[in-house]
């Protein structure tokens, strides 16, 4: 209660919109070769400065981290911040983070993680707070962009890991043996042969509505078909529904062919089996399959594969085939392993299902809280508003970001009595 009512008197009797601002520009815009550029950043920086002394004067013995939250945080992320502290008592130690349409988004940030997300990025590092990006991309695209919007040092530090392919393998440099993790060589051959099958036949087979439409991202292991149009385009959405519908059945024919019995018809048991997925029965009924087969009635030694794999379904932006063992969730809990992480307060930002296995694995083991862009999948969007509702507008992770910050500036105020 105490702490509650401090933060009212702090932001009732400072301006801190002000503060934020000159915060901001100091973080943001650091001081450049032009005399003028670096006179505005040093004004800026001494009025910060004289600001923040203002507020340590006033809050006796705590002032310093009641500084640092009003320069920082806005009155509804600060009073959010003690709230999540209050329940759970504890800060978050490890960001898991997905990146497309969640850090970045094609829409709204001209698809370019935002630079104050960066910055917070970098301000969690410096902290000691090991960063998890966990993303369905290949190892290459992740490290490429990451790189350029973090540098290399911090991506290279041994303090970020990264979940690739959603959780086919794990990378963290400076980590000896567990430097790369590849978790799909743990799979058995008849698993492995499906996706080998799927991959070879999946544009070489393919009708022209697909084939010469789109192209299979270079992954280690996944079979990721991708549009070669914009993505979210009316183009893109047709592209890759018209592709979900035949790797559907395309997935289907392969398993069927690894394994000793007799399939009658294994396109319509797999549409049966994948049309479970809200998502995925829209696009399919869209197409006019069926989807009126009766699972049950195939061979259970089909069954038992076809249970062993998914379909992932990104509108407008891929439609892949995914192994069950080898999700995000799988690659999360090896990337803690790397990174030493034996108590996990995480937070978990993503917008889609194969991120809603990580949320949902988090809450099984009371180990964080979770976050999501309002345009997430509907089922990412009911766990995360039924929990904290944490959810933000597009391109706006920062607020998130922000407010777990200011969990562990509310612990510190705790630890100093305050």
């Amino acid at each position: 209660m105490e702490q509650y009512d401090q933060l009212y008197r702090l932001y009732k009797s400072v301006d801190t919109t002000t503060l934020r601002g000159y915060q901001e520009f100091v973080d943001l815009f650091p001081p450049l070769s032009s005399t003028v550029a670096l006179e505005q950043w040093e004004t800026a920086s001494d009025r910060l400065d004289d600001l923040k002394a203002d507020i340590t004067e006033e809050f006796s013995g705590t002032g310093e981290t009641y500084a640092e939250i009003a320069a920082r945080l806005t009155r509804d992320e600060a009073f959010t911040a003690l709230d999540l502290y209050s329940k759970y008592d504890r800060s978050v130690n490890v960001l898991v983070l997905d990146v497309d349409e969640t850090l970045r988004s094609a829409g709204d940030t001209d698809n370019e993680i935002p630079r104050d997300t960066l910055y917070l990025l970098t301000q969690f590092h410096e902290a000691g707070v090991p960063i998890v990006v966990c993303t369905g991309q290949t190892l290459e695209n992740v490290k490429g962009f990451m790189i350029q919007g973090l540098g290399n040092d911090l991506v290279s530090s041994g303090g970020m890991s990264i979940v690739y392919e959603s959780g086919n393998g794990v990378f963290t440099p400076k980590h000896g043996a567990d430097t790369k993790r590849l978790l799909y060589e743990r799979l058995d051959g008849t698993v492995v042969d499906v996706f080998e099958s799927v991959r070879r036949r999946v544009l070489s087979e393919a009708p022209e509505a697909v084939g010469k439409r789109c192209h299979l991202q270079g992954n280690e292991f996944n079979v990721t078909l991708k549009p070669n149009a914009e993505v979210g385009s009316d183009n893109a959405v047709e592209i890759i529904d018209e592709s979900l519908r035949y790797l559907c059945g395309l997935v289907g024919d392969a398993i069927a062919g690894q394994v000793d019995a007799d399939v009658s018809d294994p396109a319509a048991y797999a549409r049966a089996y994948f049309s479970r997925d809200p998502e995925i029965l829209d696009v399919l009924e869209a197409g006019d399959l069926s989807t009126d087969a009766d699972i049950d009635d195939a061979p259970a030694a089909f069954r038992e594969v076809l249970e062993r794999v998914d379909l992932g379904y990104y509108e407008g932006d891929a439609a892949e085939l995914v192994s069950l063992e080898l999700d995000k969730s799988a690659g999360v809990e090896e990337a803690f392993d790397v990174l030493g992480i034996d108590d996990p307060f995480a937070l978990v930002m993503g917008d889609s299902k194969s991120d809603l296995r990580v949320m949902r694995w988090i809450d099984d083991n009371d180990a964080g809280i979770a976050a999501a862009p309002a345009h997430s999948s509907p089922d990412v969007l009911d766990h995360v508003s039924s929990r904290d509702d944490l959810v933000y507008e597009a391109g706006d992770a920062s607020t998130v970001l922000r407010t777990v910050y200011g969990i562990s500036l509310i612990e510190q105020l705790d630890e100093q009595g305050g």
